[in-house]
């Protein structure tokens, strides 16, 4: 992965360039009623270019004297036990929920947790879940270390931590068409929070039409370490997609109450209007997006994949300044797989965006190349 932010007004950039390595090893279940297994992922990461004052990047450590690790290798181990349609699980976690999303392209490794969950899918299209997480490791570390809440654009003091995250939740598919979702989770002494999602899709004329509507309301708890936690996400986002590959998206997202989106450091928002660079959930912030997709597949040039998008926040408030501000965003991807040959599953993704905000520091034009390649057995 090649990785370079400009920061245009005068900030040092951030660039480097690394080789990352994944091994996914899943085990099946011992015979018996009550089956038992584990799970294993390793990462090694090797620095291809860098230098003192371009790191910071998130792709390696940082040693003391500026300068990143050479390599780093992490190892997770997961103990598993099924019984009929319910899984219980002990060890690492790369979380997907709607509390806790982990990106494993956002950079060379993902962000992983330590703790455990409990899964259970006995109801046809009901699945619960529930879990307790005390260690994180961060996509650029290898040290376990406690939870934290993000401190992004100062919304909250940072460094504070907490010594576990609970929370449990439902996801419920009603048909064909429609699908909703009920989470809860708390960060401990720090905030709590309520997650409602609901999904549609639906056949209309010569494509189909899709619905993503999230409500996100974040309250501080216990001895409220981070101070007043106070805030509600609204987000939805209408697609429609042709089938000639064709697709075309509307978003809007709005934060109310006193203080901005409330997460987990390092973890990806579960917010429609989290792009490439920025996420719009400062206090206040109302900010729209449009988006164009476009599947050359139904050309007969499968593999190639196109997206743009633009998207808009203003009322902006940060822990910077009193002053309401705007910012934008506009972001470009472009990946392609080869199909055939001997290079069959190379692919190349190449994403470049571009933000401009009255209240960061620093406007920011920013390239990220991927070259990657995978193999199952």
């Amino acid at each position: 992965m090649y990785f370079n932010r400009d920061y245009r007004s005068g900030s040092a950039d951030r660039k480097e360039w690394g080789q990352g390595f994944e091994l996914d090893a899943r085990s099946g279940y011992s015979e018996g009623r009550i089956g038992f297994g584990i799970d294993a992922i390793g990462w090694f990461a090797l620095k291809l270019d860098s230098g003192a004052g371009r790191t910071g990047t998130g792709l390696f450590p940082r040693h003391d004297d500026g300068h990143s690790a050479n390599e780093y290798s992490r190892l997770g181990l997961t103990g598993k036990m099924k019984w009929s349609a319910t899984e219980l699980r002990y060890g690492s976690h790369l979380a997907d929920i709607p509390l806790l999303v982990v990106s494993n392209t956002r950079r060379l490794m993902p962000q992983s947790y330590e703790g455990v969950t409990l899964e259970s899918r006995e109801w046809g299209g009901l699945s619960l879940s529930g879990g307790r997480l005390s260690k994180v490791i961060a996509r650029d570390s290898t040290d376990a270390q406690k939870l934290r809440i993000s401190a992004r654009n100062r919304r909250y003091p940072a460094g504070i931590e907490a010594d576990l995250l609970f929370f449990v939740g439902a996801d419920y598919r009603f048909n064909e068409a429609y699908s909703g979702r009920y989470w809860y989770g708390e960060l401990e002494d720090i905030y709590r929070q309520h997650f409602f999602g609901l999904t549609s899709r639906h056949k209309l004329g010569n494509g189909t039409l899709k619905s993503d509507w999230r409500l996100m309301v974040s309250r501080d708890s216990g001895q409220g370490k981070a101070g007043r936690v106070d805030n509600r996400a609204f987000n939805a986002m209408l697609s429609y997609t042709l089938k000639s590959g064709q697709g075309l998206s509307l978003g809007w997202q709005q934060m109310s109450g006193a203080t901005g989106f409330a997460g987990v450091a390092g973890s990806a928002p579960y917010l429609l209007n989290f792009v490439q660079i920025n996420d719009f959930a400062n206090a206040g912030e109302r900010s729209w997006q449009l988006r164009y997709d476009y599947d050359s597949a139904a050309l007969g040039v499968p593999g190639l994949a196109f997206m743009t998008r633009y998207l808009h926040g203003d009322h902006s408030k940060t822990g910077m300044t009193r002053e309401r501000g705007k910012e934008w965003e506009r972001d470009i991807d472009i990946r392609y797989t080869v199909q055939q040959g001997v290079l069959k599953n190379v692919w190349l993704h190449f994403r470049n965006g571009m933000l401009r905000s009255d209240l960061a520091n620093d406007d920011i034009n920013e390239n990220r190349l991927y070259i990657g390649y995978s193999y199952r057995w």
